[in-house]
């Protein structure tokens, strides 16, 4: 295992006393709950008084911005078209098309830079105006590496174009250089003013060395016992070699030239030629150790990009998971390498390669915000190795606040298979929907989880409250069960009981009488419910059907159980019921001896 590149960050929670107080703490999904304990270090019986508060500690903090939202919702549809981008693409076209999706995340990143900025100045609050020039400063960093990595990954330029776009890359990112020359230029004596040399110095950097040249001849004069030094080194900048657009020489040709040219400026450091002017001898140290002189260290930012200069692309994704807050930019970018087939042999020890760790970090921090987790799902699936198992994770604990987020949940499991998923959720939905006492859409629920023995638990209320109240709720969905009904037997029960009221509404008799006779006889209805049963049937029935129900009567009076029955489904032997017996008793006794009368006299005739 790689060890840790230096100590972790320490996170200070206010009001609590680390030193003196355990602390407690428990992990979630995408934040930590911390609380200090009662628990005593020296175990004396008296309570120590200790902090009321519990604090929740979260790792994506960005995921709340209002203005990164945007850069995460923009920055997802680019992801998807990057992923679409067709395997066979090769060449020019393909290069061009990674070039593109390059510049439309950094044309995302600008546009969310710009807006930033703009709450920044307008913040009232001094300390969110801080928070928010310090985001801008982060989105302005990511934008410089990722422009570098364009330039040096994806466009891969020969050398001599390749020059220019880094030449225009510096000009680009360092744009407050006009500001500052018409601010120097402005002054009364600009050689004289504060930012004079530094002016310079960037001007030398960028390139633009006929600009520092006339800020040399400021110098000049002004001061004329330095203009030698100063028309030496406009000299040294009019003759060092630069490719241009236009230049046919050759890149040799150009190598030969500079290597005169930087012979010549290390003699002119060694000579000691511009000693009497340390603002010009810096002019002339290229190398960092000279420039940053031996006590300094270089910047978080000056490491990335010395490892995009040296083409460490691992180098430059590791030391931006270290300094940036959160994955997105390490994440995005990893993923168009890979694209770029640039990360193809790099594979991590636990099993999965950088691309994909990074995206189901980044993906695990959208779930963890309570609208962002939709984007996450499209990260997720397009992990191959492990995205499915972390998204069955991650959206089991998404809270279902609402049944319009549920149908959501539901819509995306179901459209991946994911069964066990669509069962829990519509279950946990039921379930919600029972202690409502909204039984239709608690059926509905049950049926789509495929879910027998709450199907069967949702229909013994509806026959329950059918007994109370003397009808039906929710006769639409009783009514359209269709296949449905063949779930559990109860369920069937309550479908072709439904079925029995309205055939006799509609005074078709004789089937629903048959229908009636069909459900005592098959033992799929209830034991509780046979009585109901029993009094139903008797407007309807003839001589063979009044045998039958007759058994059953003695069946449910002689207390035989039926097979699936639970001694709790089976009749109390009160008063009431015996008197409900005994008058169903004599009502059969008398449809039985209706039938035989009418039977006997159409014989007769």
């Amino acid at each position: 295992m790689e060890e840790l590149d230096g100590e972790p960050t320490v996170t200070l929670i206010p009001g609590v006393n680390s030193k003196k107080n355990q602390m407690y703490f428990d992990w979630g999904p995408g934040e930590m709950l911390v609380c200090e304990t009662s628990f005593n270090k020296k175990e004396k019986s008296e309570m120590v008084p200790s902090c009321p508060f519990i604090y929740i500690i979260r790792k994506d903090v960005d995921v709340y911005s209002q203005i990164l939202r945007k850069l995460f919702n923009e920055s997802h549809g680019i992801f998807l078209g990057l992923q679409r981008i067709d395997e066979e693409l090769t060449g020019k076209s393909r290069k061009s098309q990674l070039v593109r999706v390059s510049k439309n995340y950094r044309s995302v990143i600008r546009a969310c830079m710009e807006e930033m900025h703009q709450v920044a100045i307008a913040a009232k609050d001094p300390a969110n105006g801080r928070q928010f020039s310090s985001q801008v400063s982060i989105l302005s960093a990511m934008e410089l590496i990722w422009n570098l990595c364009e330039i040096l990954f994806i466009e891969v330029a020969p050398a001599g174009p390749l020059l220019l776009h880094l030449l225009d890359w510096v000009r680009l990112h360092v744009c407050e250089v006009d500001s500052l020359s018409a601010d120097v230029l402005g002054s009364e004596n600009p050689s004289k003013h504060d930012s004079f040399w530094n002016l310079v110095t960037i001007l030398v950097l960028q390139g633009r060395l006929d600009e520092a040249r006339q800020m040399l001849s400021k110098e000049a004069d002004a001061s004329p016992a330095s203009a030698g030094i100063c028309r030496i080194m406009g000299d040294l900048m009019r003759t060092m070699p630069i490719l241009s657009p236009g230049n046919t020489q050759t890149l040799t040709e150009l190598e030969l030239k500079w290597q005169h040219w930087h012979e010549e400026c290390e003699r002119y450091l060694q000579d000691s030629t511009f000693a009497t002017s340390p603002h010009l001898e810096s002019l002339l140290k290229s190398s960092l150790d000279l420039f940053l002189g031996g006590e300094s260290s270089p910047e978080p930012l000056d490491n990335i990009l010395l490892a995009a200069f040296e083409f460490d692309i691992h180098q430059v994704i590791k030391e931006c998971s270290i300094a940036l807050s959160n994955w997105w930019f390490v994440a995005h970018l990893t993923d168009l390498l890979d694209h770029c087939k640039l990360l193809q042999s790099h594979n991590l020890y636990f099993g999965s390669n950088m691309r994909e760790f990074l995206l189901l970090e980044y993906a695990s921090g959208l779930f963890a915000h309570p609208s962002l987790w939709q984007l996450g799902v499209d990260y997720f699936d397009y992990c191959p190795e492990l995205g499915r198992v972390s998204l069955e994770l991650h959206i089991e604990r998404i809270p279902l606040n609402t049944e319009q987020k549920a149908l959501k949940v539901l819509r995306i499991c179901e459209q991946r298979q994911m069964t066990e998923q669509v069962r829990s959720i519509c279950k946990i939905l039921a379930m919600k929907a029972v202690r409502n006492n909204r039984l239709g859409s608690a059926l509905s629920w049950s049926i789509r989880a495929k879910d027998a023995a709450f199907a069967t638990l949702v229909s013994d209320r509806f026959l329950r409250d059918y007994c109370e109240r003397g009808c039906f709720s929710d006769l639409d969905l009783i009514d359209n069960l269709g296949p449905a009904m063949m779930l559990s037997d109860r369920l069937t029960f309550l479908g072709k009981y439904r079925e029995f009221h309205r055939m006799y509404g509609e005074k078709r008799f004789a089937d629903a009488a048959s229908l009636l006779l069909s459900l005592m006889t098959s033992r799929i209805a209830p034991r509780s419910f046979w009585m109901t049963l029993l009094t139903d049937a008797l407007p309807l029935l003839e001589q063979k059907q009044t045998y039958e129900l007759m058994r059953c009567l003695e069946d449910l009076t002689s207390r035989r159980p039926v097979h699936g029955e639970s001694d709790t489904e089976q009749l109390q032997d009160d008063d009431i019921e015996t008197t409900k017996v005994e008058m169903l008793r004599l009502s059969l006794a008398r449809n039985l001896a209706r039938a035989i009368i009418r039977e006997g006299s159409l014989e007769g005739s």
